[in-house]
């Protein structure tokens, strides 16, 4: 993972970016099996976003980064939990010890590893008959709005190659890849998300993109423009409510 791609976009994350469904964390504790006497590794957990979740869930959760602005940013807002334990690692090399946790989560992250050097990795901290969840939200295509706000960043982000990590955010229940990651059979669960922006977010949530443009860029302020007239044409009493999937999978490996 490149993760200077994130440089000093911790806050913008934090602030735009969703959470996950309460249906997928009653999941996470009910069917997976995280519960108070667990310990977790979120590994790419960025500014903390499903750690925070995780955290009323399990006994200890180490969140590992390897970006230092968004791992500041976790550390802000998390280390009053005496359960919360920062990280600086990746997912190829966590720093963690053998067969030190329970469970993995992995949010919005798996597409940006070197998947068989993750895959050791896994297998080297996990427990035995430990877990490995992988979890993205993902805009439904089934939604007007959703295909529209992706054409414009066709037309303008240079490093756009789709949403929610790009090959792996489309057609994600029929990726033979997670075959090949995950040993025998794997559970995939749909939750829907539907998210709901002012104008304001709904631009901050597109510039939290690390395909998005920068303020320095000379597309930026058509790029805005166009985000901005997409909002009105979608949006009522001026909200607008973006079709959310979230998607997960979990399994051993």
């Amino acid at each position: 993972m490149n993760e200077s791609k994130f440089d000093k976009m911790g806050e913008v994350y934090t602030k735009f970016r969703p959470s996950y469904p309460q249906a997928f964390i009653e999941y996470l504790h009910s069917r997976v099996g995280i519960g108070m006497d667990s310990v977790v590794a979120d590994i790419g957990s960025g500014t903390g976003i499903l750690t925070k979740q995780l955290l009323d869930l399990c006994k200890k959760v180490f969140a590992v980064e390897p970006n230092s602005d968004m791992r500041a940013v976790a550390e802000v807002g998390l280390s009053v939990c005496s359960n919360f334990s920062s990280i600086n690692g990746t997912a190829e090399n966590t720093t963690l010890d053998d067969n030190c946790v329970d469970f993995i989560t992995v949010a919005q992250a798996f597409h940006w590893f070197n998947k068989k050097q993750f895959e050791t990795e896994c297998r080297r901290i996990l427990r035995p008959k430990g877990k490995v969840t992988l979890v993205w939200n993902s805009r439904d295509f089934s939604s007007e709005a959703v295909k529209e706000n992706e054409q414009i960043n066709k037309r303008y982000c240079p490093n756009f190659k789709g949403f929610s990590g790009g090959i792996f955010g489309m057609n994600m229940e029929n990726d033979d890849r997670f075959d090949d990651f995950f040993l025998g059979n794997y559970d995939l669960r749909v939750f829907q998300n539907d998210l709901t922006f002012s104008l304001d977010n709904f631009i901050g949530r597109a510039l939290s993109a690390s395909y998005a443009l920068k303020e320095d860029d000379e597309n930026f302020s058509a790029y805005i423009d166009e985000l901005t007239e997409s909002f009105y044409r979608y949006s009522i009493d001026g909200q607008y409510i973006m079709p959310n999937i979230t998607r997960s999978y979990t399994g051993t490996v």
